[in-house]
């Protein structure tokens, strides 16, 4: 198996926020926020216009990872792992990653209702989550294919996953089984909060354990406590990881390797949407990866990505160049 994923399974309703509504919730632009049932109800009372997908980080990144192998099968199906509410929803997500090309692992939490993350976009395109976990929570070591584990290259991980003590443990059990097997683990914060709230769990954990860490600029301060230069601060994160990338928005991304710092350029592009930007980021360069190609070939598939996804509304890969991906990773060339 290529790459094995764990995060919360989660409905995405992205919504075209007014200005200062964000901050009328009492949430920092930008951030993810966990919430109750009823700060969710109240954004939907408002009524105002969405579009409803399947996501949440650990998703979008498989699907990414699907869409990219399309029916070239460059690499084994993507598998994903999360806990789902035995309802509609949870079903229809199933159905959905399966329909993506995704090998479906999701268990079904009976009388339990499935996660939702409502995407509060605003004018000026960031987005603040507001998240209401329901089954997500209850994942659980007994949970844990052993099988699928022991045969896979690369285990995901999101910083989601340290939500729950339960969640957090059934991630490190994971782990223990991939590297048993001599697979390699990676760790996406995926939040500068998430940062900030385990950051003591990630430095007692990290270590030894992980292979590959993916973060943003301000996840990685968050981490290491340097909070300025971009080059002290990775030095500063490989006590964290042998490897690490950092993304660094439209400048690309900057990748600590064998103690060698590498670049790989951005591009510039009009955002409509920043959702799923980090997400899509990680499936570009674990997908080169798995190719076996140099990390920063690696960077600029990831950058691309990335910068296309934020053109579109929500993780939406239908409407990006999966040829041009290819060609950055020399796969195909489009004049042959």
């Amino acid at each position: 198996m290529s790459v094995f994923l764990m995060c919360n399974p989660l409905t995405d309703i992205v919504i075209q926020a007014p200005a200062g509504m964000v901050e009328e919730l009492g949430a920092v632009p930008g951030s993810m926020n966990l919430s109750r049932r009823d700060t969710i109800e109240a954004i939907f009372a408002k009524k105002m216009p969405s579009i409803r997908v399947p996501g949440g980080s650990g998703a979008n990144t498989a699907r990414g990872l699907a869409w990219l192998n399309g029916k070239d099968g460059y690499i084994e199906k993507p598998a994903y792992l999360g806990s789902a509410g035995g309802d509609e929803e949870g079903r229809a997500f199933d159905r959905f990653l399966k329909e993506a090309g995704v090998s479906s692992c999701l268990v079904f939490k009976e009388g339990q209702a499935s996660g939702v993350s409502v995407i509060l976009v605003s004018p000026d395109h960031e987005r603040t989550m507001f998240t209401y976990l329901g089954a997500c929570r209850l994942l659980d070591r007994s949970d844990l294919p052993l099988d699928a584990l022991r045969r896979t290259s690369y285990l995901y991980l999101t910083g989601y996953n340290w939500d729950t003590p339960n969640q957090e443990q059934a991630a490190k059990d994971a782990a223990a089984v991939v590297k048993g097997a001599g697979g390699k683990v990676c760790l996406d914060v995926a939040d500068p909060f998430v940062a900030a709230r385990y950051r003591d769990s990630f430095y007692s954990w990290c270590p030894g354990n992980l292979d590959i860490l993916f973060a943003n600029r301000e996840e990685l301060a968050a981490l290491t406590g340097v909070k300025s230069g971009d080059d002290a601060i990775l030095k500063a994160a490989a006590a964290y990881a042998p490897l690490v990338v950092m993304k660094t928005g439209r400048e690309g991304c900057a990748i600590l390797a064998d103690g060698q710092i590498r670049r790989a350029a951005g591009e510039t592009v009009q955002a409509v949407d920043t959702t799923a930007a980090g997400d899509s980021f990680a499936a570009g360069f674990l997908f080169g990866l798995l190719l076996g190609k140099d990390i920063e070939l690696c960077g600029k598939a990831a950058n691309h990505l990335a910068a296309q996804m934020v053109t579109v509304e929500g993780c939406d890969y239908s409407h990006l160049d999966r040829e041009k991906v290819l060609e950055l990773l020399r796969l195909k060339n489009r004049t042959s």
